[in-house]
């Protein structure tokens, strides 16, 4: 049995998409200029990878998203957090529970 009170409402729902959808549209927007991508945002696939064979990366460039990351977001990335540079997915899951007091993802 769904403990009603408990299930998330439509709006709660719809804060939490529009909210990731918000820190994707930054993110991407970001990287794109910082790096100087010849990508426009929708030619970006948030489960490309970022490092390597995906967007092809290398590791001046982990530096600058990771700089990117903490300018745009005002949160820290450990230095020994490389997992959170997968993709733009793994970015903005870490972005979304760090900026959430409770830890979780709101």
């Amino acid at each position: 049995m769904v403990n009603v009170s408990s299930a998330p409402s439509a709006a709660t729902v719809s804060e939490v998409i529009a909210r990731r959808a918000r820190v994707i549209q930054i993110f991407k927007d970001e990287l794109i200029r910082r790096l100087n991508l010849p990508y426009t945002p929708d030619d970006i696939h948030e489960d490309v990878s970022l490092l390597g064979s995906g967007l092809g990366l290398d590791s001046l460039d982990a530096l600058e998203i990771v700089l990117c990351i903490e300018s745009c977001f005002q949160i820290k990335v450990p230095d020994n957090n490389i997992a959170v540079l997968r993709s733009i997915n793994t970015v903005v899951d870490f972005v979304l529970q760090e900026q959430d007091p409770k830890g979780g993802v709101a």
